[in-house]
Formats: C-alpha cells, structure tokens, sequence
C-alpha cells in the first residue's frame, strides 16, 4: 500500500488536460516568465516536466513559446526586481510557486496572468475570492496543508521517536504562513498528545541557535514548516539536514526535497503533479481563457519519501510499517 492519498478536486474538467493546443500564428513565439524563489538547478526537474505537458499540447519550446526564468538565488528582497524585468519582457503568463513570489507579480504595473503551483491558502490571503472561482489573476494550484497532514507528519514521526518524545518546529515567526501552519501543527499535536518546541529562525544565521533550543528543550525530532523562502532554498535544506544530524534529531519535511538532501523523512503533496498540472492552466490561458474563472484546484497526490541512509546515520532503524507505506525509500 502507498502513501498517495486522492482528494476531491474542485472541478472534474481541469483534471483532464485538453488534448490539442490552440494552433500558434505562423512566427509567433509566446513568452512564458518563471519566477521562483531558490535556483534553475534545483527546479530542473520541475521544469522539465512542466515543459513536457505543454509539448504534448503542442507549444514546443523554441517553435512557440520562450521560457524566461529568473530566480533569486536564496534573496527573496530581488524578488520585486526580478518580477519587473520579466514585465518588461511582455510575457503573456508568469508561473510562479508561493505566495510570496506572486505577490511581487502582482505589485508590478502590468496585470499578467499568474499560474501558480503552491497558493497556499490563496483565499485566507487575500489571492483568490474563492477556489472555484479565483476571481482574479491569480489560478493554479492551491496547497492547503491543515491539521489532518501536519497531523499525519507528525503520526509518522513518532512512530521513529522514542514513546512521549518531544518534537520540535521549525518555522519563521515573520512568515504569515508559517503562522498559519504552526496553528495547524498545534491542533494536530494537541489531537495526538504531542508535545512541540517551536524554534523560530529569521534567517540561515538563526539555524544553529534553533538546534540548541530544541537539544535543550529535549526534542528527538522536528518538523520543518513550508511557506517561507528561507525553507525553501534547497542550499538551506542541506545545512537543517546536516545540523540535524549532527544533534542527533530526525527531520521530518513537507518537501520532497528534504528527504533527498538528508532529512530522515518527508510527506507532502508530490511536487511533480502540481507542475504538471500548471502546464495545463499555461495552456488554456494562452488559448484565451481569463484566469480569474478558472477554479484552483487541490493537490490529489501526495508522497511519502524515506531516507534510510539518514536513519542509518542517526543509528536508528525504520519500523517496516512505515517502509512498507513509502512511495520511495533512498539507500
């Protein structure tokens, strides 16, 4: 049995991809921007196959359409600098994954369409009017991760730890999302019987002080909360991960990523899916459909991915229950 659990999505149309692309004017060459927090390197795969649905629809990178990425390297502060550029370039969509990436499209003077593969509560914040109808520039995928998942991260965690250990949150408290997430987090400790030690870090300078909080406060392990770009440069992932072994604490992540750096374990919607499904929002979008009407869908798969190397490394073993679930375990 595997971890991939379906939701209901909002609208069974966007589920199937249509299956032939608006025929491009002869010449043409579309421009799609992406702006991302992190680097090219660590969307590769993301990209690729975000690329490959649209030439399946028939927009053939270099023929009729031109990808414009810009990244900001681990400083979210260019973010604004970078979504101006990419304006200045007449893109015609710009895909981005968080909300704080959104937002610095939005500010600029140009409303362009955004698709986005990680709105994270898009209607809480004030990005959407409603899933089933955004209203907006705004659509995508939207990622709701509430008490029933951080509740399953947690489930699984403790299945690793030490019976009535503690366990640890690792979170911005400058993030309105990560706010979000850590009440979340709390509702689904409280239903478990879990006792948390939050650890607060501003920055990648704050990391080493947050380990020692949650050594002193005797934690086994930590969940890292997503919605923040300090959580989501995958440099930054590498030096939790290594910190975490070095303490001794089992990282649990949201972010697949996180287990494939080093982090012990990590469950959340699979990346993969969302970029795929972005593609499709790409599409209709370019073949003139207003975003504000069409409805955000919900992850409808999400991964369990363990690394036994990292388990192996903190002197532990992993219970088979849990290596049975797994969509992949990484030797």
């Amino acid at each position: 049995m595997k971890a991939c659990v379906r939701l209901v999505v909002l609208t069974l149309s966007l589920l199937v991809a249509p299956c032939v692309a608006v025929a491009q004017p002869a010449g043409k060459v579309t421009k799609i921007g992406f702006l991302m927090s992190g680097s090219a390197t660590a969307m590769t795969r993301n990209v690729e196959a975000f690329t490959h649905v649209l030439r399946e629809l028939g927009y053939i990178e270099g023929q009729h359409m031109a990808l414009e990425q810009r990244y900001d390297e681990g400083r979210p502060e260019r973010l604004p600098v970078l979504a101006a550029e990419l304006v200045s370039l007449k893109i015609e969509v710009c895909v981005v994954h968080t909300n704080r990436v959104a937002e610095a499209v939005q500010q600029t003077t140009t409303p362009i369409p955004i698709v986005m593969t990680t709105a994270e509560e898009p209607v809480h914040f004030g990005l959407a009017k409603s899933l089933a109808r955004p209203g907006g520039t705004i659509t995508g995928v939207a990622v709701m991760p509430g008490a029933d998942m951080y509740g399953k991260n947690l489930e699984w965690l403790t299945e690793v730890l030490p019976k009535g250990a503690r366990i640890g949150v690792l979170f911005n408290p400058a993030s309105s999302v990560n706010a979000l997430w850590l009440h979340a987090m709390e509702e689904a400790a409280r239903r478990l019987g879990v006792t948390l030690v939050p650890a607060g870090v501003s920055s990648a300078e704050d990391f080493e002080r947050a380990f020692a909080v949650m050594q002193h406060e005797n934690a086994r392990g930590f969940v890292v909360l997503m919605g923040d770009p300090l959580f989501g440069y995958r440099p930054n992932h590498v030096r939790i991960n290594e910190l975490a072994v070095r303490s001794g604490l089992a990282a649990m992540w949201v972010s697949r990523s996180g287990a494939e750096t080093g982090g012990l374990m990590s469950y959340g919607a699979t990346t993969i899916d969302r970029w795929r499904r972005a593609a499709t929002y790409v599409a209709k979008i370019l073949q003139g459909a207003n975003p504000g009407d069409l409805p955000m869908e919900q992850p409808i798969k999400f991964e369990l991915v363990i690394n036994l190397k990292t388990a192996k490394a903190l002197g532990g073993t992993m219970p088979p229950s849990l290596l049975i679930l797994a969509d992949e375990v990484i030797q």
